[in-house]
């Protein structure tokens, strides 16, 4: 039976267990020993963060062949119209590769949402708005270079879900264990 621990990560934490630089670590957050992070979320980005001791299921987590969905919510600048919606979903080309097709809608604010430190930048004449984006890749910082690529872009970044599995109840910097293994998250 694997560990598998749920963190709803904050603002400014690294995906690692060591602090480095300006950035904190989760080694502030989390006393267990021995589970690794499957899947990485930047220091800017916040919500759900899975680890575990078991290297396989890391690996298939993580892992884009296993096409395991990932659910994000992004605060955009700007409202996105149909128009820019339709070209995330049909797969937009970024400098280094083609995002495929991502499942996209706009959203209201989520209602469990918590206030985040430092908040983001607000500016008086130009509106925010959110989106739900599903994706089954995670190259680094994908969502906020899609939402920039179509014009809108990313202020918040919170992922919402990975698979099954959601940030639920978790407040802020707090964390719960699970057990099981893939069969977790399909």
């Amino acid at each position: 039976m694997s560990t598998i621990v749920l963190l709803n990560k904050p603002y400014g934490v690294l995906s690692q267990f060591t602090a480095q630089g300006k950035w904190r670590g989760l080694g502030e957050l989390l006393p267990l020993k021995g589970v690794y992070v499957a899947g990485r979320l930047d220091a800017d980005s916040e919500g759900l963060l899975i680890l575990t001791d078991d290297g396989q299921l890391q690996a298939k987590i993580a892992d884009p062949r296993y096409k395991l969905e990932k659910t994000y919510w992004a605060q955009v600048e700007g409202v996105p119209d149909e128009v820019a919606l339709a070209r995330l979903r049909a797969g937009i080309v970024l400098s280094d590769f083609t995002a495929k097709p991502a499942k996209v809608r706009r959203i209201e604010a989520p209602c469990e949402l918590w206030e985040r430190l430092p908040a983001i930048r607000f500016r008086a004449a130009i509106p925010t708005s959110w989106l739900e984006i599903r994706i089954s890749e995670g190259k680094n910082r994908q969502v906020r270079r899609m939402t920039a690529a179509i014009g809108y872009p990313t202020l918040r970044l919170i992922r919402a879900a990975i698979g099954t599995q959601t940030l639920g109840r978790l407040g802020v910097g707090e964390w719960r264990q699970i057990d099981g293994g893939m069969e977790q998250f399909k």
